[in-house]
């Protein structure tokens, strides 16, 4: 059975720009939708879960920045491709747009043709990147399989577990803080306390049998070995 197509959403307020964009990426396959304004934009994500997202910066009721930054803060499109595609060419902006969270930012004007490879090239790079697994040490968590082996040894992991121990295993030695553990892995809708990290934590260690993730006290928490 063949596979999906992807979903792109496209926010921009030029009608001209919107249509160029969505006949050539239809003509790749992609299914497309649009969108006219910044607010229109985020109810358009909330009810399509597009797989990418391009962005003009300059739109009316919200800027590409704000749409991408209330996108960000919500767990559901964490994993989300975001591309800003804005006449804004500016060293400025371009490091405002990445830092915000952006995964590429393209100034306009751009071909048909080199905007797709871009596009392709996202979806190549996060499909390796999603399915890679991660090793440390004598840890190995496999995010396809959903499993996780300590010296070869199966760990079976309930669902919370095994994606916080990937959170803090994708980057050995970085701190991450509990409210961004909280927004990752149980999302922005959802009420719980610092108790529900604290317990996860001591499970993960239990059934790893390793004291592989450290506490940093009133800051968060670090995977190391």
């Amino acid at each position: 059975m063949d596979a999906a197509p992807k979903r792109i959403l496209i926010a921009d307020d030029e009608p001209d720009i919107l249509e160029i964009v969505s006949y050539n990426l239809q003509n790749e396959g992609f299914e497309v939708y649009t969108a006219r304004n910044g607010d229109e934009a985020i109810e358009r994500a909330k009810l399509l879960h597009p797989d990418l997202i391009i962005l003009d910066i300059m739109m009316p009721k919200k800027t590409g920045v704000e749409v991408c930054n209330i996108l960000r803060s919500q767990s559901l499109f964490q994993d989300t491709i975001i591309i800003f595609l804005t006449a804004l060419s500016d060293e400025e902006s371009q490091i405002k747009g990445l830092e915000t969270g952006a995964d590429d930012y393209i100034s306009k004007p751009i071909s048909p043709k080199v905007l797709i490879s871009r596009v392709n090239a996202l979806f190549r790079r996060f499909n390796k990147e999603n399915g890679k697994t991660i090793n440390v040490g004598n840890v190995s968590i496999d995010p396809v399989k959903f499993s996780v082996t300590v010296d070869n040894k199966i760990i079976i992991l309930a669902k919370k577990e095994f994606e916080l121990l990937r959170l803090l295993a994708s980057k050995p030695g970085r701190v991450f803080l509990r409210n961004e553990i909280l927004t990752q892995i149980w999302g922005t809708d959802v009420i719980v306390g610092d108790r529900t990290i604290d317990v996860h934590i001591r499970k993960i260690r239990q059934k790893l049998e390793l004291d592989c993730i450290t506490t940093v006290k009133g800051v968060g928490y670090k995977f190391e070995l």
